[in-house]
């Protein structure tokens, strides 16, 4: 069995616990509540910058030039489409500047940009292993074959940037990568990338959980 096979099989539970949260199930209706939409996509705001930087590091690291050229083009999309839909999306729940660029952190939104700047300061596979958990696990619930797509527009289109033929394509070579390079770990590493897998699937079910919890902030920022 492959090492992301058997990492996506140790975390079935809470994996499975997150693509069927409450939050999902709420989007494709097109029924979140604006108090909790807003809450989400304020911290979920918060990740994009990290993300950007580990996506850099992944860049950085790669071991040759086509997994390379691979992440910078969709480093680009990230910067691009999704940091505009945050942007208009916030712009539209009336969201004020301060709240876009400073707010107070929740747990899980603290604990994942630690994630990702500590898989930053790492090695390949480190940062592999936590861009994976971001985009597969969301890849999941975004796809509900004959579901049909909400009308409120914030909702269709957080669905639709975390799907399709392109981001199917990016979440298999990113599995097809943390496989090869996992083949090539010694078992203390291959346990170290493992670790930080799981912990970023604990965190992605934490976040949709933090969604509904009301403002129980770790610290500002």
């Amino acid at each position: 069995m492959s090492l992301c096979a058997q990492l996506r099989e140790a975390t079935a539970p809470v994996w499975d616990a997150a693509v069927g949260h409450r939050f999902v199930d709420e989007l494709w209706a097109g029924t979140v509540d604006r108090e909790v939409l807003t809450r989400y996509l304020v911290q979920d705001h918060q990740f994009v910058d990290a993300f950007v930087a580990l996506m850099g590091a992944a860049v950085a690291g790669a071991d040759a030039a086509a997994p390379r050229v691979r992440l910078a083009r969709q480093l680009g999309l990230v910067a691009g489409p999704e940091n505009d839909f945050f942007a208009r999306s916030l712009g539209a729940l009336d969201v004020p500047d301060a709240e876009r660029t400073a707010p107070v952190l929740l747990a899980p939104t603290a604990g994942f940009r630690e994630l990702m700047d500590s898989a930053r300061a790492g090695r390949y596979a480190d940062a592999l292993a936590v861009l994976l958990v971001a985009e597969w696990l969301y890849l999941d619930w975004a796809t509900r074959p004959g579901s049909d797509v909400p009308d409120d527009p914030i909702h269709a289109e957080w669905i639709e940037l975390h799907r399709g033929p392109d981001f199917e394509s990016w979440v298999a070579f990113l599995r097809s990568e943390l496989d090869r390079v996992g083949e090539t770990l010694p078992p203390n590493r291959r346990d170290e990338v493992s670790a930080l897998f799981v912990r970023a699937v604990d965190l992605e079910l934490a976040f949709f959980d933090a969604a509904y919890a009301g403002p129980a902030p770790l610290s500002g920022v």
